[in-house]
């Protein structure tokens, strides 16, 4: 029984059967009809009772489609679990700004409010910064939610949603007005049970709707999205995460297709090493019919030495050894009886497909904007070859650390929300970074803030 291996157009790649394997050569013309039907729709909308949802991707299904791309890429799962580490670095503290350096650096006051510490050191706190930049990284999207107390008037409680069951309101005069959750997501909730309705914050300025809401007493009993979406993409209700380029490029199918293709062909491959060449005319002169009772006995002889040959010329222990034959030339100087050893070529090289997936990584890198040498992933030449030294590797850990800045930012505004809401104002929060330093500087480590 044969097995064809398509790739996600429907186009045949390779064909394994019990002893052979067919691979397709050449490329369909370009249809970018192709490219497009894997492009979320974001403008069609689905029910829930009386309201109308913005679908998110075809299917409504996008998240969940993200999710298990990326749980099977290893490199692309590494990759946004490493750029959650590093932005969140060391955890958050409350400053004050107290001025500037000669270099532009800002000069920081720390401030010991017991209040504000316990808060920012809190598992709250914590499991909020986790969760909130892994649906962001992910998804492109994140739900934190605020939550007041009984009065409204202050704010006790920040959390996640998950991304996966969150679903946009469709805008009504331009604004979207909430967020629609339920773990029936894709598929349309059909009971008012199985769904809730939280209040989104307005984009433009999170604190003073939310204060609007607090005058009018509409804060009480009620809880609140704060909007974090990463706006580098256009998109008006759910933005795409960055790494999808990758996946629409088409780069995210080949490092999948890699692995599954070499385990088929490490199964069903063809292993012949060696073609061995025996005139007739030897197995006459070495086994004479005469000389056995039956045929099968003649057959047995000969098949003993052909597996004798063939020990001979495989097996670790026998690299390296000489096999020795002899021939003889007749009257007319034409050789007679002469061996033929000869070792056949293996065209299916994994390392082909090794360098192809190499390739696949170092894309789904550059789409997370990610040095592939932090992970080791560099190739040792051609088109993505570079460094792996240490230095490198610093260098692209610091480059990275820099263009955290507006990812933290984004994270740390419902917090500082949440403290001004409280009254806890002329606070500032930064992360702690620890820095890799080289062995000369006289430490293996340097704490610095951001």
């Amino acid at each position: 029984m044969s097995e064809v291996l398509f790739n996600d157009k429907g186009i045949p790649l390779a064909g394994y059967g019990r002893s052979y394997m067919a691979t397709t050569t050449g490329a369909p013309e370009f249809d970018p009809k192709q490219i497009t039907q894997v492009t979320p729709e974001l403008d069609e909308t689905v029910s829930v009772g009386n309201l109308k949802v913005a679908a998110w991707g075809n299917g409504n299904s996008f998240p969940q489609t993200a999710e298990d791309i990326i749980g099977k890429t290893g490199v692309l799962n590494t990759g946004l679990r490493f750029i959650q580490r590093f932005t969140l670095g060391q955890g958050i503290f409350p400053c004050q700004v107290t001025g500037y350096d000669a270099e532009g650096n800002e000069e920081l006051a720390v401030v010991n409010n017991p209040e504000v510490t316990k808060l920012l050191n809190s598992r709250m706190v914590r499991r909020y910064l986790a969760n909130t930049a892994r649906d962001y990284f992910k998804f492109g999207t994140a739900y934190p939610e605020l939550i007041p107390n009984v009065d409204g008037k202050k704010i006790v409680g920040i959390d996640a949603k998950n991304a996966l069951f969150g679903r946009y309101l469709e805008k009504k005069n331009g604004v979207i007005p909430g967020v629609v959750i339920s773990g029936k997501w894709p598929d349309s909730p059909s009971e008012s049970k199985d769904y809730t309705q939280v209040s989104l914050l307005d984009n433009y300025d999170p604190f003073a709707d939310m204060e609007s809401r607090r005058l009018l007493n509409q804060t009480a009993g009620k809880t609140f999205i704060y909007p974090l979406r990463d706006e580098w993409s256009n998109n008006e209700y759910h933005p795409l995460p960055v790494w999808w380029s990758a996946q629409r490029a088409g780069w995210i199918g080949i490092a999948h297709k890699v692995p599954t293709f070499l385990v088929k062909m490490y199964e069903n491959q063809i292993t012949f090493k060696w073609h061995v060449q025996i005139p007739y005319a030897y197995w006459e002169k070495k086994y004479p019919e005469t000389e056995y009772k039956t045929v099968e006995e003649r057959k047995k002889a000969i098949q003993d030495e052909m597996d004798l040959i063939e020990k001979s010329l495989t097996g670790v222990e026998n690299a390296n050894k000489a096999i020795f034959s002899m021939f003889e030339m007749n009257p007319s100087g034409k050789v007679e009886e002469q061996w033929i050893i000869t070792a056949l070529d293996d065209k299916s090289k994994a390392n082909d497909q090794l360098i192809t997936s190499a390739a696949a990584n170092s894309e789904i890198c550059f789409a997370l904007m990610i040095n592939p040498n932090v992970f080791g992933a560099g190739m040792p030449g051609g088109t993505y070859a570079g460094n792996q030294g240490g230095s490198n590797i610093r260098e692209a850990f610091l480059v990275n650390i820099a263009l955290a800045w507006l990812d933290r930012q984004a994270l740390l505004d419902p917090l500082e929300l949440v403290l001004e809401y409280n009254g806890i104002t002329d606070v500032q929060l930064r992360f702690r970074n620890t820095i890799l330093t080289t062995l000369d500087s006289g430490a293996g480590t340097q704490k610095t803030l951001s």
